[in-house]
C-alpha cells in the first residue's frame, strides 16, 4: 500500500528574531552573525496510510503546530522528507485568514488558493455560508470576529475546498457544543470518504472516539506513537503528573528533556540556514501590503 503521508527524520529550527522587520530585512540581506535558534522539531518520523485519521497530542509547545504547519505546506522542514500524496486543507483558528479584509473576502481569497475557479466559488459559497453560520458578520473585517468565529469561517472553507487531506489544528476548542457536533458530522463523512485525516486536539473523548492511531509529540519528538486508547491513556497519566508539578519543576523538565534530544540525535542547528518556503515568503512580503490594496487586487481578481 502506497504511504499517503510521510515524515523522514524531520527537524524544523526557527531563527528567533527581536522584530518581524528583521525577518524580511535577512531575507534581502542575510545576516552574517548568528541569530539564536530554536528546534521546534527534531527528527520526528511517521507513515500514514490513505484514509486513516492520526491525532496528535503533546503540551503546549511539543511541536504540535508546527507539524501541522508542514503537513498545511504552510512551512518547510529545515532538513528531512515530507511526502504528501494529496491537496492537504489545514483547519486552525484564523489560519490563511486575512484579519483586514472581510469575512467574504476570504471567503473568495482561500478558495482562489485552493485553485478554485469563481464558477466554483460561486457555487460553494452558500453551504460554505450555511456551515459557518456567522450572519451578516460575513461583511465584517474578520479583525472584528471572535476565536470562534474565526474558527467557524476556517472550517467551512476548508471542508468545502474538498482537499484529500484534513488538518484540523485545535479548530474545535473555541466553538460551542452544536458546532463541534456539526464539524465532527463532516469530519466523520470525510472518513467514510477514505480521506487522511489529522487531528489535534487536547479532549481524551474527542481523540478516543475519532481516531485510529495517535501521536504524542514531546518537546518536538515523538514520545510514541500507536492505538488511540493506548496513547491516550499514557498521555492522560503523564498530564495529571506534570501538572502536579511546580512551575520551576515543569520549567526544568522541559528543559532537560529538550538537552537531552538535541544531544541524542545531534541537531546541527549552529550553522543551519533556515530556509523559507515560497508560501513563508510571499506570507512576509503580504504584511508590507496596505489592505486596501489587498481588498483592490482581490476584487479585480488578481
Amino acid at each position: 500500500m502506497n504511504k499517503k503521508v510521510v515524515f523522514e527524520n524531520v527537524v524544523k529550527v526557527f531563527e528567533l528574531y527581536s522584530k518581524r522587520s528583521d525577518k524580511i530585512a535577512s531575507l534581502i540581506m542575510p545576516k552574517k552573525r548568528e541569530n539564536k535558534k530554536f528546534v521546534a522539531l527534531n527528527q520526528v518520523s511517521f507513515e500514514v496510510n490513505p484514509g486513516e485519521t492520526i491525532g496528535i497530542v503533546g503540551l503546549n509547545g511539543s511541536g504540535k503546530s508546527t507539524v501541522s504547519n508542514i503537513l498545511g505546506g504552510v512551512i518547510q522542514p529545515t532538513e528531512g522528507k515530507v511526502i504528501m500524496n494529496g491537496e492537504p486543507s489545514l483547519i486552525a483558528i484564523s489560519a490563511g485568514l486575512n484579519g483586514s479584509l472581510t469575512g467574504l473576502e476570504n471567503v473568495e481569497l482561500k478558495c482562489m488558493m485552493h485553485g478554485l475557479t469563481k464558477k466554483q466559488i460561486e457555487e460553494r459559497l452558500p453551504d460554505i455560508l450555511d456551515f459557518a453560520d456567522i450572519g451578516d458578520y460575513i461583511y465584517q473585517p474578520v479583525k472584528n470576529y471572535s476565536s470562534g468565529m474565526k474558527s467557524r469561517l476556517g472550517f467551512a472553507i476548508s471542508v468545502h475546498t474538498d482537499p484529500d487531506i484534513l488538518i484540523i489544528d485545535e479548530a474545535l476548542s473555541v466553538g460551542d457544543s452544536t458546532f463541534t457536533e456539526k464539524c465532527l458530522n463532516k469530519m466523520n463523512e470525510f472518513k467514510e470518504q477514505g480521506k487522511t485525516i489529522f487531528f489535534i486536539s487536547h479532549s481524551a473523548g474527542q481523540m478516543r472516539k475519532f481516531c485510529d492511531r495517535v501521536i504524542w509529540l514531546h518537546y518536538g519528538t515523538i514520545k510514541m506513537m500507536g492505538e488511540s486508547d493506548k496513547i491516550i491513556d499514557q498521555y492522560v497519566r503523564f498530564t495529571k503528573w506534570f501538572n502536579k508539578l511546580s512551575k520551576e519543576e515543569k520549567k526544568k523538565h522541559k528543559n532537560e528533556m529538550l538537552a537531552k534530544q538535541i544531544q541524542e540525535n545531534k541537531v546541527p542547528v549552529k550553522n543551519k540556514q533556515e530556509k523559507l518556503s515560497f508560501l513563508e515568503l510571499i506570507k512576509n512580503i503580504l504584511i508590507l501590503i496596505p489592505p486596501v490594496v489587498m481588498a483592490i487586487l482581490l476584487i479585480l481578481g488578481v
